[in-house]
Formats: C-alpha cells, structure tokens, sequence
C-alpha cells in the first residue's frame, strides 16, 4: 500500500499549487529517478544522441542502443498506464478525505471524483452530478492525468456533462495524445520550478531568473552533461515566451500550451483559455484593486483587432478630415452636440476647421469635374491597347520564360533560407524536449522530431511547387540570359547549405546519399573530357541501352549502378520510424538533392571562361569589395547615362507622364479602395506566397493563349481547289442552291490545304494605330508636338529624286533590297508631303491586316478564268512586304484552314504561309514566307523531358520524339 500511494501521488506536486506545505512537495522532479536510477539516466542521456556533437563512430551500436532504451521507456509508459487505471482498486478512501485531497490539486483524487459523480448521476440528480463530474475530470485532465483524458472522451462520446461553455475544453483536452499528456505532465512541473512561490500567474522576468531552479532535482546533483546549459535554457525560453505579446504574466495553463507547441515547432500565440470569472479573479488577485481597475485591466487585454474597429470607426477621407458617414443615428447626433459645444468653447478652432473642410470639399469637386473633362477611362482603354499592340509573340515567348525562372529560383533560395532557420528551430526543439525529459523520462524524442517535421512541411511543399516551374522554365528560356557559372556556385551553397540543415538522426544516410549523388554526377561529366583521357571517360560510358517503351531508355553504366544504390538510400531513409522518414527525413534531403543536380545542370552549360570569371568575381566580393562596389556604381552611372541618351530622355518622360494622368486621377478620386492594403493582404504571408502567385498567373494567362493557339500544322490536305470548286462553288450553286450547298460544305471544315492560284488584287482591311488615336484626342498644339516627338517628319523632296526606284529594282543586287524599300516609301511620301495636314507622321505604329483575293488557276480544259470561284484570304501585317510587291496575275502558294462560311461566294480564309513562284522583283523576299507561329507542343515535349531526365538521369532517360 505505501509503494502504491507514493507511485500514485507522484504526479500531484506537479501541479498542486494550492498547497504549497504539502510534504509531498519535497519529491516534486520525479519518484521514479530516486526508485529506479537506471531508467532516469537511460532516458536522459538517450536525448543528446540525437543533436550532441561528441558522438561515436560507431552509428550501429548507438543504433540499437537507442532502440532498446526507447522499447524500455515504451514499456515503463504502459506500466504506469496500467498503474493510473488500476489504482483505484487499490485503495478506498472517505468521500471526505478524497475531496480535500481533489480541492488540494491531487490529479488521481480529482479523477477518482470525477468517477464517483458518474456514478453517483446514474442514480440521481444526472444533469447536476455528471457537470460536476466533467469539471473534476478537466482538472485532472489538465495536468495529464490518462484515465481523465479517456474518462473525458466517453463523456463527450455518451454527451455527459456537456455544456456550451466545456465543449471547447473537454474536445480539446479528450483529444491529446500521449506525447501531448507527457508533454503537459513535464511541462506543468517544469512550470512549478520556475514558479517556486506557487503563483498563479508569475511574469516573465521572474521565470527567466529562476531558470537555475530547473535541473535541481532534490537529493541528487545536477548532472549537467546530459541537459542543456543554464545559458542555452534561458535562451530556450525566451524564444518561446518571447511571442507571448498580450501580457507579461503567464499562468500554468498557458505556460503549458506554449510549451506544446513549442515541442511540435509551431508558433507560439497568445491565447485566453481561462473562462471570464477566472480571468477577473486573476486580475483581482494580480493587481488588487476594485472594478474600475479591473475595466482598465480588461480594455489593456483586448485584442488588437478591437482597437482597430474603435479606430476605423473614425475614417478618414482623403485627406484625413471628413468622418465616416456609416455610423448609428445615436452616435451621430452625439457627434452633432459635442461639436456644437466645442464651437462655442473655441470659436478660433471651429473656423479653422470649417476652412479646411471648405477646401477639402473644393479641392474634391474640382477634382471630380478635372476627371469629368478628361475622357480617362478612354485614355485608359487607348493606353492599354497601344502597350498591347506592341507586344509580340516573340517578346512574351522571350521574357516569360526567364521571368519564371528567376522568380522561382529566388523562391528556392527563401525556401532553403527558411528550411535551415527551422533546423536551429529544431535544436532548440530538441533542447527542450531534452530538457522535458528530467520530468517525464516517458518523453518520446523521436515522437516530438517527428510532430515538428509534420509541423513544418509547409517550406517544403513552398520549394517543391518552385522547382516544378524551374525545371519546366529552364530548357525553354534562353541561356544568354542566365549567368549559368555564377548560378552554378550558388547553387552549390545552398547545396552545402541544406546538407547541413538536416537531422543527425539522418546523417549516415545522407552523407552516403550526397556522396553517390556527387560521384554519379562527376561520372556522368567525364564524357565531356578530351578523348586522350580515356580512362577516365570509361566512367561516364554508357556499356548499353535498354528500351523501355516507346519513349524510356534505361542506360547500363556505372552512374546507373549508383543513382540504383542512391534510390535504395532514398527508400531507407522513408521507411524510418514506421515510414515516418518521409517527412522528417527524405523530404528535406530532397531540398539538398535538387540543389545538387540542378548545380549539376548549371555546370553543363556553363563555359571555361564563365567559370574562370565567377571564380574571379567571387574573389574580389571576398577581398576587394570596397572597390568592386565603386567600381559597379560607376559602370551603373555611365549606363544609364547612356541608356537615358539612347531613349530619349524627353520622349520618356512625356510617356511616363501620359501613362501618369488617367492612374493619378484614379488614385485621387478613390483612394478609399485602399490599394495599398490590397497589396499588404496579398504580401502579409511572405514573398514566396506572392512569387507562386504571381508565376501561377502568368502560366494561366499563357496557358489560355497555348491552348488557343494553332501551333506548327502540317498543310498536306488531300483534297485540292478543283474538288472544293466543284462540291462547294458556282456548279454546286447551280444544282443544289447556296443554301444547301453551305450546310453540305460545312463538313469540309478543319481541311489544312496548301494550294497554288493567280494573285489578282490586295486591299487593306483594317489598320490599327494606338498612338495616333492617343494624340488625337489631344488639343492640336500639343498633338503636333507629340506628333514630332514620336513619329518622323516627312523627308525633304529634293528635284534630283525624280527617278523611281521602282524602274531601278530590276538593276540592284539583293542586298540592298532594305535599302530599295525604305527608298520607295521615302518617295512615296514626298508625293503627299504637299497635301499632308501635319509636318510629322506616326505611320510606323500603323498595323495592317490585308485581305488578298486568289483566283483558282485555269482550266486546262476549257480555257476559262471564273472569278466566281475566288478566294480571300486574310493576312496579317507580318506578310506587308511579300503581298504589298506581288503582280496582279502572279502565280502564288499558299497555306491556310478551312473554315468559317464554306459554300459561299468569296469565303475569307486566314493565310498562314505564300510564296511567289514566278515573282522577278527583287522586293518579294525570296522563299516561302510563313506566319509567325511557335510549335508550342515541340517546346512542352522539351521541358517534360528534361525535367524527367533531371530527377531520373542517368539511370532512366527520357527520348520524346518531338
């Protein structure tokens, strides 16, 4: 019985600080240590293991060390279990006795209480006593007691005791798992050390000085080679109280919850747990005042959001004067009534406020009728457009890609910044894990790594997304824009740099799995050695290729042999702790590993010379950067001097200050839309958040524009223009009516053809210039000046330019076609100089779309040029020069689509590619001219091989044929 009693109350001075005088106080680290001397060192030196630097070479023996003592500390768990559940049989106490130990804070008599309720509610009074019962068993709950926790989760199961106010708490509390119980048990008596004066609540410089009191444990020494130091402890706990921001004073409640999350690596926030009457008793007590002290107390401890609704209340207009006009009829004539009062106290003040209001109000007015004049949502639209009809499919096929490869490598590189900050998060995690365990030696190490790896995947998921959109980018951008030899060495810190983040539970695996990763790269680069070297070159030899499919080839060499060895690694790793390896282990490995095969990557597309320049850059960043960084202000001065000189400093600030106008005027008008906060809401989860964002965006906008897009098409349709002419023209018409030849023609649609006919006229469809519709709207004084500013001015008309460079074409080479062109127009315009309305002209903004008519080619047979039979096809600016020189009568082939009103008279086809057989003019430019469209499939193929030879090479290869 005496055994029974002491092993029973152990756990009470954990938490009983209600009576500080209780004998039992004097055991208050842990009867077991004093009992069983072996589990409490065991235990101890068992969490060093894992974050200690003085470790044994021997990995296997500290291996099975650490797995027996983690199987006997399994098992004195469940002995002690199985003790909590039966050690109310083993003793029977009076009601009596039972409640005053309860009220005392004895976590085994609340529990026995909370039972004796329960039963006692199945015979009387069951809503009264089974609340009752529910609030002994939340006590004893609270300082992890595992009878209370299971007692709790029948209660909640059977609805017993249940109120609105304890749903929260008994959810809460019947929820936690064991590792969260220990936790609560270890950190409950920790508390009590740091607290030695049993205070309800003690403030946080208090704790912080008693921090010696932790490793005190009475009758026996302070062993301080298995905890962390008086130094490292205090600095442990002013990380986790560091975030308690809302008071400077914690209670045991919090201190625990803190203490939890800390543990599993979340943030630490402040959170009210305690009901309102024990929140105003504690302040009673804590301050010691009456109910108006008390009201201050509670409107200090408000939340941070109540103080900005009592703010926004009060909103401010543009210029901060004007009240918010949404607020009760009350308070408004309240408002109403201190003005007037205040008017007549100061007169002085009162006038000065009216003037301001007065010119508020006139300065928005003149304002809103300033917006009125000017046509800004006009302006807007022509801006919008004239940015837009300059954007080529070149230029977005050019500056996307890099665009998302640098935003994604910027990503990585945060990522991994943050993935080594968590891993310091998790010495300190483990240091107080470690620290826990002198209280509770049942403390699952492994359990906490593994809570605070699950806890912290978020990064990891972050890089991942990342280096989907880098491996995707980087074979489509274009590699003279990447510095491939500077990226190459930052790629391999942060290599090195996630290397050293991960855990040493991993560390043998990982230093093999980095060592095969670098050895099977370092083959694979020996094949780009001279062929003299070939014994060194045998290493990266591929013996022989194995087709696996269509589109896979496994390649037999001795880089194959060891990514094999390096995929068993990655397995090993996963399948620790019951595959829980996944995310602690294998996860952050893998940040390591794609830095090290994407330096890998770099290095194969980098020059001997870039390397040499990067070595040399970096040597300078380390021992002459005061002179690098002068040296690189002055080049930036000298370039953007150039740059402003090259630009035309005028004609960019007059851009500037047109783009200006309508986005000022926004502003100023409705500024209470609050941009700016629209762009902290986005910006206030951090710069990778907003990156993945922006990146998604971009590849939807561009993911629309691919999928519409027709893409390199093969034009070898079967069908010709005689069979079209005779199903779907003039004889169709005659027999079966246009009507019904459109519907049986429609069937036709989708035909890819490449036909050949006589090119009889050309005309403009539509012209389209963004600028000139800009400055029209301006007055004409300033559009004139405009006009000069960004167009050209018509040339001077000598007399000696008389001869037409067209009589002259047959008689140049066809170099100086160029030249002949731009002569024409030249002469051209001298021929309208005398008509023109202005001195300048913008017509280099003008864009085309032409509408060319072809006409079958004649009969053999009869001899007849039917007009009927005519096509138009529909080219864009891209084909001025070709369509512009062409004869009347000229033999064309051309490449278009069927579609649109098959069966009529003239149908309108989009033309993708003419040629001019038998032009003799020197301006056709010579061979097949095609419209500009990528092959967006060829380039998609591209980037899904290369990102598959990136994770799989060389063991798997990927051959796509494109």
């Amino acid at each position: 019985m005496p055994s029974t009693t002491s092993s029973s109350l152990s756990k009470s001075p954990l938490s009983s600080p209600n009576d500080p005088a209780t004998p039992s106080i004097t055991i208050s680290a842990d009867p077991t240590q004093s009992t069983s001397p072996p589990e409490g060192s065991l235990s101890s030196t068992k969490t060093p293991a894992a974050g200690s630097s003085k470790l044994p070479r021997q990995r296997s023996f500290l291996a099975a060390a650490q797995k027996v003592l983690m199987q006997e500390k399994i098992r004195k768990a469940e002995e002690q279990a199985e003790a909590e559940e039966c050690d109310d049989m083993d003793e029977d106490l009076p009601f009596e006795e039972l409640l005053e130990k309860a009220e005392a804070g004895d976590p085994r008599a609340q529990s026995r209480l909370g039972k004796y309720y329960l039963k006692l509610a199945e015979e009387k009074d069951t809503e009264t006593n089974n609340h009752t019962a529910v609030e002994w068993i939340v006590k004893a709950a609270k300082q992890g007691r595992r009878d209370a926790a299971k007692l709790l989760q029948k209660c909640w199961i059977q609805n017993k005791g249940i109120t609105p106010e304890n749903a929260q708490e008994v959810r809460r509390l019947s929820s936690e798992s064991k590792f969260e119980q220990a936790v609560r048990r270890a950190a409950m008596s920790m508390y009590w050390k740091l607290n030695p004066d049993r205070k309800k609540k003690v403030a946080m410089s208090e704790m912080l000085e008693n921090v010696n009191q932790v490793n005190t444990v009475p009758g026996e020494p302070a062993v301080y080679g298995v905890t962390p130091s008086i130094h490292t402890q205090r600095k442990i706990l002013e990380t986790m109280v560091s975030n308690e921001s809302s008071s400077k004073y914690v209670n045991v409640e919090d201190f625990v919850e803190m203490t939890k999350k800390f543990t599993e690596g979340i943030a630490c926030t402040p959170t009210l747990r305690s009901s309102g009457v024990d929140a105003k008793g504690e302040e009673k007590t804590l301050r010691k005042s009456d109910v108006a002290t008390f009201e201050m107390e509670k409107n200090e401890l408000a939340p941070v959001t109540h103080k900005r609704h009592r703010k926004s209340s009060w909103g401010m207009s543009g210029s901060g004067m004007i009240l918010a006009t949404r607020r009760s009829g009350a308070m408004k004539r309240a408002l109403d009534i201190k003005s007037h009062f205040l008017g007549l106290q100061y007169p002085l003040h009162a006038i000065i406020e009216m003037k301001e209001l007065l010119i508020d109000w006139a300065s928005r007015a003149g304002v809103q009728w300033l917006s009125t004049i000017i046509p800004t949502q006009h302006v807007n639209a022509l801006i919008f457009f004239f940015i837009v009809s300059n954007l080529t499919i070149d230029l977005f096929a050019f500056v996307i890609p890099l665009l998302i490869f640098y935003l994604s490598f910027i990503s990585m590189a945060i990522c991994t910044l943050r993935v080594f900050k968590s891993s310091k998060g998790w010495e300190n995690c483990s240091a107080l894990t470690a620290l826990l365990t002198r209280f509770e030696p049942s403390l699952d190490v492994e359990q906490a790594e593994s809570n605070f790896g699950w806890n912290n995947l978020e990064q990891y998921l972050y890089f991942m997304i990342s280096v989907f959109f880098m491996i995707f980018t980087f074979p489509v951008a274009d590699k003279g824009w990447i510095p491939c030899s500077e990226l190459s060495t930052v790629a391999i810190f942060f290599t090195a740099m996630s290397y050293m983040s991960l855990s040493p539970s991993v560390a043998a695996y990982a230093r093999r799995a980095l060592i095969i990763e670098v050895a099977s790269s370092l083959c694979a680069l020996t094949s780009r050695l001279p062929k003299e070297m070939a014994m060194a070159r045998m290493l990266g030899q591929i013996f022989t290729t194995l087709p696996l499919g269509e589109s896979l080839v496994l390649e037999l060499s001795v880089p194959c042999v060891l990514y094999l060895y390096l995929f068993y690694l990655f397995f090993s790793m996963a399948r620790m702790r019951g595959f829980r390896g996944t995310y602690c282990f294998l996860v952050p490995y893998l940040v390591c590993f794609v830095w090290c095969e994407f330096s890998v990557v770099l290095l194969r597309n980098s020059t001997t010379i870039g390397l040499i320049r990067t070595c040399v850059a970096y040597f300078l960043v380390l021992f002459a950067l005061p002179v690098l960084a002068l040296g690189l202000m002055a080049m930036l001065l000298i370039q953007m001097v150039k740059w402003f000189l090259e630009l035309e400093l005028t004609k960019m600030l007059v851009t500037l200050a047109v783009c200006a106008v309508p986005v000022i005027l926004r502003l100023w008008t409705r500024f209470s839309l609050s941009i700016l906060n629209v762009f902290r809401s986005i910006t206030h989860r951090g710069p990778v958040k907003l990156i993945l964002l922006c990146i998604t965006t971009v590849i939807l906008l561009c993911g629309v524009y691919v999928y519409n897009a027709e893409g390199l098409k093969v034009y070898n349709s079967t069908i010709t223009w005689q069979e079209y002419g005779t199903l779907c023209g003039p004889r169709a018409w005659q027999d079966r009516g246009m009507a019904q030849t459109q519907l049986f023609c429609s069937h036709l649609e989708g035909h890819r053809v490449t036909w050949t006919g006589i090119f009889r006229r050309v005309r403009v469809a539509e012209m389209e210039n963004g600028a000139q519709s800009v400055i029209n709207l301006l007055p004409v004084f300033m559009g004139d000046w405009l006009r000069c500013l960004y167009g050209e001015v018509y040339p001077k008309c000598e007399p000696q330019n008389n001869t037409s460079p067209v009589a002259n074409v047959m008689r140049v080479e066809p170099v100086n076609v160029t030249m002949l062109f731009l002569q024409q127009e030249e002469e051209e315009l001298c021929r309208i100089k005398a008509f023109a309305k202005h001195q300048c002209h913008v017509k280099r903004f003008n864009s085309y779309r032409f509408e060319v008519t072809v006409g079958m080619p004649v009969d053999g047979v009869t001899k007849l040029d039917d007009p009927a039979g005519d096509i138009l096809l529909m080219a864009s600016h891209e084909f001025k020069q070709v369509i512009l020189n062409l004869d009347p009568g000229s033999m064309v082939e051309f490449s278009t689509k069927l579609e649109g009103k098959l069966g009529t008279k003239l149908p309108a086809f989009e033309m993708k590619a003419i040629h001019c057989l038998d032009c003799s003019s020197s301006l056709v430019p010579e061979g097949r001219q095609v419209k500009i469209e990528r092959n967006w499939r060829k380039t998609m193929l591209k980037a899904i091989q290369f990102a598959f030879d990136f994770f799989f090479a060389p063991f798997l290869c990927a051959r796509i044929n494109v």
